[in-house]
């Protein structure tokens, strides 16, 4: 009785370093953003009296900038670090969104670093729990 042969496959082998950017390492940064940069740019708004000026819009796309980035980046790298890292990394990155947003609304350092520690401390501790379980 003859048996099927295995038939070699033409598909593209990716070398270890190259990956795939799917659609989700771009979203996620992108809402992050946007959602943060709109947030600062409404608490400015708030503490300024509720007139919209072009300081709270500048303010409001540099924080989206820059959380964008970092997210992005956080992103790309977190796959290398160890498990540990990479809840420490995401740890300080909600510490210092919650921690600047905090500042804006009036808080003292001490209120928003406060503020900041805790929810980092969460984040992070969520992060490794979800980390451990799922490798």
């Amino acid at each position: 009785m003859a048996t099927q042969a295995a038939l070699p496959t033409r598909r593209r082998r990716r070398k270890h370093g190259d990956r795939h950017h799917g659609p989700l390492s771009w979203a996620v940064p992108v809402t992050l953003a946007l959602t943060f940069g709109i947030w600062a740019a409404f608490i400015q708004r708030v503490e300024d009296g509720g007139v919209a000026t072009w300081g709270q819009w500048v303010l409001g796309v540099i924080t989206a900038v820059v959380i964008g980035a970092l997210a992005f980046g956080l992103g790309r790298i977190q796959h290398s670090l160890p498990r540990e890292l990479r809840a420490l990394a995401y740890g300080v990155l909600a510490a210092a969104i919650v921690g600047f947003l905090s500042s804006l609304a009036d808080g003292s350092v001490m209120r928003s670093a406060g503020i900041g520690v805790a929810v980092g401390a969460g984040v992070g501790a969520m992060a490794f729990y979800a980390f451990y379980t799922h490798e």
